[in-house]
């Protein structure tokens, strides 16, 4: 008899372990709206950042600093657009997959665009520190080309919503307040 309930006992934690599993597999994702807050709140302090990042970019291009201050400073706020796309791409992924359909390829295209865009902060990075910093002229026209370079990355890494493949997640854009 114990053999018996030993075995059913088994058989049972067998069945409701692949019930769980299929369930989990089955969906589990927030819902439309729940996401569409989750990235609007990623995405949010990032603008913030880049958007302040760009002017100090802009200041530091017209300032009256040496080649060698101006490469540290603009290395540094290329460094931290760099990091906080990254941030973003991270809270976006953690988000999950919202529970819509093609929510697996909208929430990938959302992080690849937010990946090349912090790839093209972290070229431009790059760039920069690379220059050299004894001749103003060379100097300042390399950091030209590469914001340049930086700003046809970034136009071409940007995400259309409105060509989002989920009516609901357009709608849920629309709608909650983390993205107004």
């Amino acid at each position: 008899m114990r053999t018996c309930r030993a075995a059913t006992a088994g058989k049972l934690t067998a069945v409701l372990a692949t019930l769980v599993l299929a369930l989990a597999a089955c969906g589990g994702g927030p819902s439309p709206r729940a996401w569409a807050a989750s990235v609007c709140e990623a995405l949010t302090p990032w603008r913030a950042e880049i958007n302040k990042l760009t002017s100090s970019t802009q200041q530091q291009m017209t300032a009256q600093t040496t080649p060698a201050q101006a490469k540290e400073n603009l290395v540094r706020l290329f460094a931290g657009a760099e990091d906080a796309s990254e941030t973003a791409r991270r809270k976006i992924d953690q988000a999950g997959v919202p529970e819509t359909e093609h929510g697996e390829e909208i929430s990938t295209r959302f992080q690849a665009s937010l990946g090349k865009v912090r790839d093209a902060y972290g070229r431009a990075r790059d760039t920069i520190d690379g220059l050299g910093t004894g001749e103003a002229t060379a100097f300042y026209d390399g950091v030209r080309t590469a914001v340049e370079t930086l700003n046809k990355e970034y136009d071409a890494s940007a995400l259309d919503t409105s060509r989002l493949d989920s009516e609901e997640l357009r709608q849920a854009f629309d709608e909650v307040p983390e993205c107004r």
